[in-house]
């Protein structure tokens, strides 16, 4: 059997290499975000007769954890709270989900400064609020409007971002012109060859749009985000928008098949392409998509595109470490919204029904204490993973 590491390495294989170091390095920052960037290593885990293949069958986000969190403004110009990544996206039983967060807030006491006694009856208070949303059959959503506490504060704090600030964080002006800002940290300066060829692919797919003009390119570079994502192809494109106080900057970001299906027995559909499916569960599990998301297709490949906005923020729950109370309310909160999108999304396509996932809540507990149990060996296997990664990392594994 290969090594952890190898397994790492072999997964990241079609990666950018002059990117990839930086995933790595990441990863050995810690075990919350190497558990971050090796869901695969998660999924390999679960055995055939593990309690989380009792369960329904849903639609999912595939990679669900605490920072997997924030808000985003929908093509109604309104501004949600959801989960924002849905690379992972598949149908799988509903508990894959809730297991893979109840992990992660296993393997984030020491950012959270919680203990364990404290982050297993989190665990537990999640599993009571997801239950009991399932039982409801109401799939609602999270705004400024029905949102409260520290998620309402959140909403309101990236409410008052900017466009203005936005652009001029990300972008220069050269000879009168603006152009992308190359800081490494963020954007990575493409060769020219590269640069002309994504623009004139978005230009020719611009054609097919509305409105043209409106997505004209201006400049593009390499985007630097994420954990499990990063060295995977990804741009960011200045776009003329409409004029020049509406630039608008244009995520395009290489899809990726799940990670997830490669242990599953679940049929998925045949869906034409992999940011078809992306795109797709991302319209089906949140109450609105976010802005200008599409996909497109680049030197044989295919990429999902949305816009980047000054409002889009990741949900920064380092903020409530030590304080408990505030982070219950959290906790809960996810717990509903990972309910909600599984009922938002029930009976399509092979999709448990709504009746099914009723009748699931209502036999928690029959389902809680094993679930908690295979949790924690899941956490103690990821700290295990996490050991055997930073020893070959610090004798130089990944640099070869």
């Amino acid at each position: 059997m290969a090594s952890i590491s190898k397994k790492i390495k072999r997964f990241n294989t079609d990666r950018n290499p002059q990117i990839l170091p930086l995933k790595y390095q990441a990863m050995r920052h810690d075990v919350f975000t190497f558990y971050r960037g090796s869901c695969h290593l998660f999924y390999a885990e679960i055995g055939k007769h593990s309690v989380l293949q009792k369960s329904p069958v849903t639609w999912l986000c595939g990679d669900l954890h605490l920072a997997n969190f924030g808000c985003y403004q929908a093509e109604n110009k309104i501004l949600y709270f959801n989960a924002n990544d849905f690379d992972e996206a598949v149908l799988a039983p509903c508990l894959y989900d809730v297991a893979r967060l109840l992990v992660s807030i296993l393997l984030a006491t020491e950012i959270l400064a919680i203990n364990s006694a404290q982050a297993l009856s989190l665990c537990d208070d999640f599993l009571q609020v997801y239950a009991q949303t399932l039982h409801t059959a109401n799939a609602q959503w999270l705004d400024s409007h029905h949102a409260s506490g520290e998620i309402k504060d959140f909403l309101y704090q990236a409410a008052q971002q900017t466009r203005k600030d936005f652009l001029s964080a990300r972008t220069t002006k050269q000879n009168n012109q603006l152009t992308l800002a190359i800081d490494n940290k963020h954007t990575a300066k493409l060769n020219p060859s590269l640069k002309n060829a994504i623009t004139q692919t978005i230009n020719n797919w611009a054609t097919h749009q509305p409105q043209p003009d409106f997505y004209r390119v201006l400049d593009v570079g390499y985007k630097i985000a994420g954990t499990g994502s990063l060295g995977l192809e990804r741009y960011i494109a200045l776009m003329a928008g409409t004029g020049k106080k509406g630039r608008r900057l244009l995520d395009m970001k290489m899809a990726n098949p799940s990670c997830v299906t490669a242990f599953l027995n679940t049929a998925q559909p045949a869906w034409k392409n992999e940011a078809v499916r992306i795109t797709q569960l991302q319209r089906r599990l949140q109450i609105h998509p976010p802005a200008l998301l599409n996909v497109l297709k680049f030197e044989q490949r295919w990429f999902v595109l949305k816009e980047l906005q000054p409002a889009q923020e990741t949900f920064d729950f380092s903020e409530y470490a030590g304080k408990l109370p505030e982070l219950r309310r959290i906790i809960c909160c996810f717990a509903q919204i990972t309910a909600w999108n599984q009922l938002r999304s029930s009976g399509q396509d092979n999709a448990a029904t709504a009746d099914k996932l009723i009748a699931f809540a209502k036999e928690l507990k029959n389902w809680k204490t094993p679930l908690l149990n295979e949790t924690l060996q899941y956490a103690a296997r990821m700290q295990q993973h996490y050991a055997r990664y930073c020893d070959a990392y610090d004798k130089g594994y990944f640099k070869q």
